[in-house]
């Protein structure tokens, strides 16, 4: 029998079988770069989820806080702090924008419009997320529906206040005497559909206050009313109120925030006045468009609130006149939206407001 097995290779038999191992170890190091494509691939993926962005650089460039109110002023200050804390925090500038006007309603709708990537945040507010798209159904270019809030950071705390002269010292007393002098008195405000236009008229239907609305042109008209007699009850802005009660050219009735005020503490709430459960206040958040991915989202949520309770942070805005708020999740704030879109929806169509 022929033993092949010790028999010594042909020549072309073993030319044969270096290119085997050739062509082995190509098809190796093919396999070996396909497992890592297909293994880089799944991470990808991971990392992208279903919006497309990949969360893992995030964030790699300046961030824009687009703010609805002109330089200088409380809300622009506070939109700077939040920025300025928050682009620490992300280890990316985040950059203010002002673009004030039409009721917040220019800014909000650039923020809607802008791609929902993480870089365009609006610093929202009851105005600009709650009442323009029920007061404005037909004009404003957004709905409450554009946007995710991730955070409200403070609220301004609003109380009711009167001229020195006017007879009353508490709601229940303001409320008698309004129905024992049918429109002889006017409460001012800064224009129709403000939050504290609202505010006020939610007071006057809780307590039955019968009271003629003159609405004016901004604060500091509309102050001037209240302190001449011309107009007797406003709904106001602590900030603004507060020196005013100090030189004894206020009187203030009631606060309507759920606690009272630090810096009145003599001052009642209206739930403490006879009307458990009242609440109202103007609040200011951050929110981001819809579709922001989720994972951006809950970053916000998560930086935002740890911002919250850095008192280096809260102090300057505590001495404006906000409250910082406690930490919520995004679950708690959509809720909290939400009551309160029921709360104002209720008094817009009572009173059939609609601005065009």
């Amino acid at each position: 029998m022929h033993n092949s097995v010790n028999q010594p290779l042909k020549p072309n038999q073993q030319i044969q079988s270096r290119g085997d191992n050739h062509a082995n170890k190509k098809l190796n190091n093919t396999l070996r770069t396909s497992i890592k494509l297909c293994l880089g691939a799944l991470v990808a993926t991971a990392l992208l989820g279903t919006s497309g962005i990949a969360f893992a650089a995030y964030p790699d460039r300046p961030i824009k806080l687009i703010v609805p109110y002109p330089p200088g002023g409380a809300g622009d200050q506070m939109g700077r702090a939040i920025g300025d804390r928050l682009g620490k925090a992300l280890g990316q500038p985040v950059v203010v924008e002002n673009k004030p006007g039409a009721s917040t309603c220019i800014a909000a709708t650039h923020v809607a419009k802008s791609k929902p990537d993480g870089y365009t945040l609006l610093l929202g507010s009851n105005s600009s997320m709650v009442l323009n798209p029920m007061l404005y159904k037909n004009t404003i270019q957004y709905q409450a529906e554009d946007f995710d809030i991730v955070s409200i950071v403070t609220e301004m705390p609003i109380l009711a206040v009167m001229n020195p002269e006017v007879p009353a010292n508490t709601i229940a007393e303001l409320s008698a005497l309004t129905q024992a002098n049918p429109d002889k008195l006017n409460f001012a405000s800064i224009g129709i559909g403000n939050p504290l236009h609202l505010a006020n008229e939610l007071l006057n239907e809780r307590a039955n206050i019968k009271m003629t609305h003159v609405p004016y042109n901004g604060s500091a008209p509309a102050l001037a009313s209240v302190m001449a007699n011309d107009t007797q009850l406003m709904v106001d802005g602590i900030i603004s109120s507060l020196p005013l009660i100090k030189d004894n050219r206020l009187k203030p009735l009631a606060v309507m925030s759920s606690e009272r005020l630090d810096v009145l503490p003599d001052v009642p709430t209206v739930a403490e006045s006879g009307f458990p459960g009242f609440r109202a206040a103007t609040w200011f958040g951050v929110s981001t468009p819809k579709g922001t991915p989720a994972e951006i989202q809950a970053q916000f949520n998560t930086k935002l609130n740890e911002i919250m309770q850095d008192q280096a942070f809260a102090d300057p805005l505590i001495k404006l006149g906000m409250v910082i708020q406690k930490p919520r999740s995004l679950e708690d704030l959509a809720q909290y939206v939400d009551q309160d879109r029921t709360t104002w929806s209720k008094v817009i169509e009572d009173n059939q407001f609609a601005l065009d």
